[in-house]
C-alpha cells in the first residue's frame, strides 16, 4: 500500500484556474508563500502541485515528516479531559487522544497546506459552491466494515445538525444548514458513488475545507454519529484506548487484528496529565515522567532549552481574549466595553502575559497572517479617556469581577489587564478558578479570559466566536450588520476582495468593544532528544500516527 505520511504524495488536482491566478500573484509579490498555499490547497490542489506552481519543493515544507523506528512507548504531557460527542469537542486535547482511532478527512500542516487523510483528493468549482470529495479507497473500520461515502455523508449530515447542543461543527458548515429546520438543507450532500461525495452550497462558501480540518471534525462510523467514541472505540486509526482516567492518564495501544491503511510506528502512547501549572510540567520532565510537552510557555521555554530538550516554535493566530459578556450588566453598555479597551495597553499584556513571545494584536481577532486581514488605524491607549467614558456610563462605582483559570499565561495576562484597569480608576476584583471548574462554564462568565486556537482564515474565527447565537460565542455579541457582512465575506473567494468587507467587520469589533484581544502567540513545545515528528503544530494537533523515536 502506498504510504502518504511523508507529505509528498501528488494527490488531488494538478491545476485550477483560480490557483493559477494565486500563483501569479505570489510571483508578483502580492501573496506570501503561506497565503498562497492555504488558498490553493483549499481549492483541492495537492501540496506537490501547489509547490510546483511557484517553483518550490514540498520536501522543504515545515510539515515534512521523517520516518521513525518501529516500536516503543511515547509519553506526552497533556491534560486528559472527559470525552464526548466529537462534534461538541471544545479542546484540542480531546481530539489528540481520539485521533489515534478517529481520523479526519483533511489535515492542516504548518506550512499552510491542506492534505488529504481519509480523502484522496477534493475539488471545488470556480465559485466555491460545489465541492467533490474523493475518498481514499481500501480503508476499513476496526470493526471490519469498509469506509465508504455512506460514512462521509452521515458525518456531514451530523455536523450540520444545529439542534444538537454544543455542536460547533454546525457553525463551520455555514450555508449547508437550513435556517428554518436547523439541519442540513435538502441537496446539501449527495453520494455520487461508493467513494465520492458531493457537497453543494446555495451560495459561495470558502470555509468548508478549513472546517473539515478542525479538531471537532473527527470522522465517526455511520452507526455511531452523535455518540462518545470512548463508549465504542470504532475508528479507522491504528490505536485503541486501553486506559482512560480523566485528569490523570490516557493510554493508546496498537489495535490488535486491525490492518491500518498506512505506516505507523509506536506500540503505545501515554498522555500524562500534570495539571495546569507549567512548573509541574518542568519538574515532571526532570523526573523523566514524559518525553514531549503539549506546549511550553513563558519562562519555561528557556528552562526546557537549558536541560537539553529540543524546542520547536510556530508563529500562529493563537491568542487570549479577555471579554465582557454582553448578556450581563453593565457589559451590555458599549461605553463600558469601550472603556475597558481604552484602559489597557495590549503590549503590556503581551510582555507580562507571555514573556513578550508574540505580536501585539488589535482587539478584533483577525490576524496579520490571515489572508483577508485589513490594517486599521492604530489603537489608542487612553486611561483618562477610559475613566471619563466609564463615569459617563454611570458605572464608575461598579465592582468588576475579572475571572481566569489558574494557569500561567492566561492568569498572567488577566492579571496584567486587571492592574491596568485599576490604574485607570476601575474597581476590579480578581477571581482565579481551577481548570477543572473553570471550563465547565467558560462561555457564561460575565467577565473572563479564555484562549483561542489558530484558524486558517479570519472569517473562520469570526464565524465560530462572534456570529449571533453560535455555541462558542462567549461574548454574547449579536449584531445584524456584522452577521450579514460575515455571510457575504464567507462567499468571496478572492482574499483581496474579501479584505474590503473584513475591514468593516474588524471596525465593528472595535467600535462595539466586543473583546480585549491583546496579542498573537508564538507557540512552543519541547521533546526529549530522539523523539521524531514531535514538532509544535500551529493548531495544537498531535497526530499520534506520525510520532516515534529515531531509527
Amino acid at each position: 500500500m502506498r504510504d502518504f505520511t511523508d507529505g509528498s504524495a501528488d494527490t488531488g488536482m494538478t491545476t485550477h484556474p483560480v490557483a493559477e491566478m494565486y500563483a501569479a500573484e505570489h510571483k508578483a509579490g502580492k501573496l506570501d508563500r503561506r497565503e498562497f498555499l492555504v488558498r490553493s490547497t483549499a481549492l483541492g490542489l495537492s501540496a506537490a502541485a501547489a509547490y510546483s506552481l511557484i517553483g518550490a519543493s514540498p520536501a522543504l515544507a515545515d510539515g515534512h515528516r521523517a520516518v521513525p523506528a518501529a516500536g516503543g512507548t511515547l509519553r506526552i504531557q497533556s491534560e486528559v479531559r472527559a470525552l464526548k460527542d466529537p462534534r461538541t469537542y471544545d479542546w484540542s486535547q480531546m481530539a489528540n487522544v481520539t485521533r489515534g482511532f478517529l481520523e479526519y478527512l483533511i489535515q492542516y500542516n504548518n506550512d499552510g497546506t491542506f492534505e488529504g487523510v481519509l480523502l484522496e483528493s477534493w475539488e471545488a468549482n470556480d465559485d466555491a459552491t460545489v465541492y467533490t470529495l474523493n475518498l481514499r479507497q481500501g480503508i476499513t473500520w476496526n470493526n471490519g466494515d469498509a469506509f465508504t461515502a455512506e460514512d462521509v455523508a452521515a458525518n456531514v449530515t451530523g455536523w450540520c445538525d444545529s439542534t444538537v447542543e454544543g455542536n460547533s461543527m454546525a457553525t463551520r458548515m455555514g450555508g449547508l444548514v437550513d435556517a428554518d429546520t436547523g439541519v442540513i438543507r435538502e441537496g446539501g450532500v449527495e453520494i455520487v458513488d461508493d467513494y465520492t461525495v458531493r457537497v453543494t452550497f446555495p451560495a459561495p462558501d470558502i470555509t468548508l475545507v478549513p472546517g473539515l480540518a478542525d479538531y471537532p471534525a473527527a470522522v465517526q462510523h455511520r452507526d455511531f454519529i452523535g455518540t462518545n467514541p470512548a463508549d465504542h472505540g470504532v475508528g479507522t486509526g491504528a490505536y485503541e484506548i486501553t486506559e482512560y482516567e480523566v485528569g490523570v492518564q490516557a493510554t493508546l495501544s496498537r489495535k490488535e487484528g486491525h490492518t491500518y491503511w498506512r505506516d505507523t510506528y509506536l506500540d503505545e502512547l501515554v498522555f500524562v496529565d500534570l495539571g495546569q501549572d507549567p512548573a509541574a510540567w518542568f519538574a515532571g520532565a526532570e523526573a523523566d515522567e514524559f518525553d514531549m510537552t503539549y506546549e511550553t510557555v513563558g519562562e519555561f521555554v528557556d528552562l526546557f532549552d537549558a536541560i537539553g530538550w529540543n524546542r520547536t516554535e510556530v508563529i500562529t493566530a493563537a491568542t487570549v481574549v479577555v471579554r465582557p459578556n454582553q448578556n450581563n450588566a453593565p457589559y451590555d453598555d458599549v461605553r463600558v466595553r469601550r472603556a475597558i479597551q481604552m484602559a489597557v495597553d495590549n503590549e503590556v499584556c503581551m510582555v507580562l502575559g507571555i514573556n513578550g513571545q508574540g505580536v501585539v494584536a488589535e482587539n478584533h481577532h483577525v490576524c496579520p497572517i490571515h489572508p483577508e486581514y485589513a490594517e486599521l488605524p492604530p489603537l489608542v491607549h487612553d486611561p483618562a479617556g477610559a475613566q471619563a467614558l466609564l463615569e459617563e456610563s454611570g458605572h464608575a462605582d461598579f465592582e468588576f469581577e475579572l475571572v481566569s483559570i489558574d494557569d500561567d499565561y492566561r492568569k498572567n495576562t488577566t492579571d496584567a489587564v486587571a492592574a491596568q484597569l485599576r490604574d485607570a480608576g476601575f474597581n476590579v476584583t480578581r477571581t482565579i478558578i481551577p481548570g477543572s471548574t473553570f471550563w465547565n462554564d467558560w462561555t457564561t462568565y460575565p467577565f473572563s479570559s479564555t484562549n483561542w486556537n489558530h484558524r486558517e482564515l479570519g472569517v473562520q474565527v469570526l464565524n465560530l466566536a462572534y456570529r449571533s447565537g453560535v455555541p462558542w460565542n462567549e461574548s454574547g455579541f449579536a449584531n445584524e450588520e456584522f452577521d450579514t457582512l460575515l455571510t457575504e465575506a464567507n462567499g468571496i473567494v478572492d482574499a483581496d476582495a474579501r479584505r474590503v468587507v473584513m475591514a468593516r467587520l474588524e471596525a465593528i469589533m472595535q467600535e462595539e468593544g466586543v473583546t480585549l484581544q491583546p496579542y498573537w502567540r508564538s507557540l512552543f513545545n519541547h521533546t526529549r532528544p530522539g523523539v521524531v515528528n514531535g514538532h509544535m503544530h500551529t493548531k495544537f494537533e498531535i497526530n499520534v500516527h506520525y510520532l516515534g523515536f529515531e531509527a
